[in-house]
């Protein structure tokens, strides 16, 4: 069951860098799809075979997560899990606050513990 669950987060990342490319980084004003590709994989400093797979989003391929962050430097965008992750450090800091930071790493270890109960990661 794990696994059927990172299949699915993995095509929804190369799912939001293939959106970026074609419509952010080298959208279709710039032509013919093979210069696109190119003109992406100069913006993104990737290899062409690179681009190109993620292009077309391989089922084969895993984005990797400093490939996820150029993806989003270079496109503006950022991709929703992230934002989930910003938020729930954002409530953590809140009711830390509220504690008056004394448990705060207690709160901070039961908020981790609970994430990885329901398969978040936090990437720093």
């Amino acid at each position: 069951m794990p696994e059927k669950a990172s299949e699915k987060k993995e095509m929804s990342v190369a799912a939001f860098c293939q959106d970026a490319l074609q419509n952010e980084i080298a959208p279709t004003s710039l032509g013919r799809v093979q210069a696109r590709i190119v003109i992406a994989a100069r913006a993104l400093g990737w290899s062409y075979t690179r681009t190109k797979d993620v292009w077309y989003a391989d089922p084969k391929i895993s984005i990797r997560g400093h490939e996820l962050r150029r993806v989003e430097d270079v496109s503006g965008l950022v991709y929703e899990a992230r934002q989930e992750v910003q938020r729930n450090d954002d409530a953590i800091d809140k009711a830390t606050a509220l504690l008056g930071g004394e448990d705060a790493h207690l709160v901070r270890s039961i908020v981790a513990a609970f994430r990885s109960v329901l398969g978040f990661r936090h990437s720093a």
